[in-house]
């Protein structure tokens, strides 16, 4: 058996089978479901975790995978919630330009410097968790409508948009240090 083919990596491509579903669930206004998809998928990534650490297998394939999967995912979602007019444009283009704002940077100091890894700051996994809360909050909206829920979701969304900005700016920051370092 291949290094790369392990249950952790099982897992993660699980994670990136459940996207197209979970889009088109959100697209086809079937809200439970997409839902359910979602946490099915968020489960995937606690599983992959889980097994590459308690089984050992993390693999350089897995470190690369599972992020693309959870971007794959998070991104997918917001866009489909966007389409179905759920969320707001401006949100999604926020969140995704900031997505590929960072993997330009990263690829121009890959090109341009002996850089080669850029960990998660701390700014930027608080950024993810919120995204994710602000999915969930924004697809339970639609499976439950009330005013509390509206005003959370509302909230949350504020609150990602920020983080998501503020993320930005910092990895541009560690960014701008790493090659001052370097």
């Amino acid at each position: 058996m291949a290094r790369w083919f392990t249950i952790a990596n099982l897992f993660t491509f699980m994670r990136l089978a459940l996207v197209p579903f979970v889009i088109h669930a959100i697209l086809e206004g079937h809200h439970r479901q997409a839902l359910a998809l979602f946490m099915a998928a968020g489960i995937t990534d606690l599983l992959d975790g889980l097994a590459a650490r308690r089984l050992g297998q993390s693999t350089s394939a897995g470190a690369y995978l599972d992020p693309v999967a959870d971007k794959f995912l998070l991104s997918g979602v917001f866009v489909a919630l966007a389409i179905a007019g759920i969320v707001p444009a401006w949100f999604v283009v926020l969140v995704l330009g900031r997505d590929i704002y960072i993997l330009v940077a990263a690829s121009i100091l890959m090109l341009s410097t002996p850089l080669r890894r850029f960990p998660p700051s701390p700014w930027g996994k608080a950024c993810t968790f919120f995204q994710i809360v602000t999915a969930v909050a924004w697809m339970v909206r639609n499976t439950t409508p009330g005013p509390v829920l509206d005003g959370t979701a509302w909230a949350l969304l504020w609150l990602s948009a920020m983080l998501t900005f503020g993320s930005g700016i910092h990895y541009t920051w560690r960014g701008a240090r790493l090659v001052r370092a370097h």
